[in-house]
């Protein structure tokens, strides 16, 4: 492999740990005691779909569906998420938050941002849009495991 690209490789899983761990473990001790960071992840597809359903979540999350199956239980369970069966194809549920789960997520939300947002004010505007910009067009390329050949 090319010692430049394997340089930017090295610099990236270095930082991306550092990154990912540091700000999950922030996360984690600033969210709610009932959620997880897989919960409130979780919480904020649902969020954004208008009909989420397990098998979305299992391949957003990139697990089986059993796994999601378990966390979704505990989170019915806690009263934070509610299943509802289609009325044309009863074998279709979607999920959706309760009422209970919407300030739940809330919360997490606001507690996210207060752990994230301070970090944003050392980068302009600019930096940051073009930052996110680039890791969102990383997103794609893996999202469609084209392994980045088509630009």
């Amino acid at each position: 492999m090319d010692n430049e690209v394997q340089h930017w490789i090295n610099r990236y899983m270095d930082a991306y740990l550092i990154v990912t761990r540091q700000v999950a473990a922030r996360i984690k001790d600033s969210i709610a005691a009932e959620t997880t960071n897989d919960q409130y992840q979780i919480l904020r597809l649902i969020n954004a779909q208008e009909q989420c359903t397990s098998t979305y979540l299992a391949e957003s999350f990139c697990v089986g569906k059993s796994s999601i199956t378990a966390i979704i239980n505990r989170l019915v369970q806690a009263g934070i998420i509610e299943r509802t069966r289609d009325e044309n194809d009863r074998r279709q549920v979607y999920l959706s938050m309760s009422e209970h789960g919407k300030k739940v997520f809330e919360a997490a939300e606001t507690q996210v941002h207060e752990v994230i947002s301070p970090y944003l004010f050392h980068f302009e505007e600019k930096d940051i849009e073009m930052f996110v910009m680039m890791f969102e067009k990383l997103a794609n390329l893996i999202q469609n495991d084209d392994g980045g050949k088509n630009p």
